[in-house]
């Protein structure tokens, strides 16, 4: 099976009983405290204090900073070159995707995705089983723009993400919208995922995660 955990903004913890993944830790300058995490594997989506803190994180074997396909104990780990959203410059910055294949199911973080993905990108994803989704806005998704790549991608299992809570950036925007935008009433959040490919649900379901 599959443990997930939530730790705010975009960090997530994956575990199975072979390795563990922490995605996008982030340093206490966002206002945010991360606990003190141990992994085998930490993935970035891109440079950005939120998000890229790798020493946070205890024991890190290698930690994936963009675009490229790695194995580590039989779990495949791809990074795909994405976007987010427009610095003072008016330049997308770049953004990595991260899909990890555990022998049992796949996951994709999609970090600060800022853009609706393209039909192409897409088949060249395999079938996602949990979808890791930013939904706050500003730099990323927006609540309709979430439910449109959720739309697409088809996932079984969504878990959103980086949204206004507090501690976060006041820009974010807050869940409810995404809920609303995707026509579900609030969810009982869950402490931690823990899932068999046989529990997997058939329509897509939002799973809204408690902080640890």
């Amino acid at each position: 099976s599959l443990e997930i955990n939530w730790y705010r903004h975009a960090c997530f913890r994956l575990k199975d009983r072979n390795l563990t993944i922490v995605c996008d830790p982030y340093d206490k300058s966002i206002g945010l405290t991360l606990p003190r995490l141990k992994a085998d594997i930490v993935t970035i989506s891109h440079d950005a204090p939120g998000h890229s803190y790798a020493e946070a994180v205890k024991d890190a074997r290698k930690v994936f900073t963009g675009p490229g396909e790695y194995e580590v104990e039989s779990v495949f780990i791809t990074g795909i070159a994405t976007t987010h959203g427009k610095n003072a410059a008016g330049v997308a910055d770049p953004n990595t995707l991260f899909i990890f294949e555990f022998p049992e199911m796949t996951v994709a973080h999609l970090g600060d995705l800022g853009h609706v993905l393209t039909e192409s990108q897409v088949e060249a994803l395999p079938n996602i089983d949990v979808l890791l989704i930013p939904v706050g806005g500003r730099h990323t998704l927006d609540a309709a723009m979430a439910a449109e790549v959720i739309g697409i991608v088809e996932p079984r299992i969504v878990i959103p993400m980086h949204y206004r809570m507090e501690g976060t950036p006041e820009h974010l925007e807050p869940l409810e919208r995404f809920l609303k935008e995707m026509g579900v009433p609030a969810p009982e959040p869950v402490a931690a995922l823990r899932i068999t490919k046989a529990q997997l649900p058939e329509e897509t379901q939002v799973v809204v995660m408690d902080i640890k």
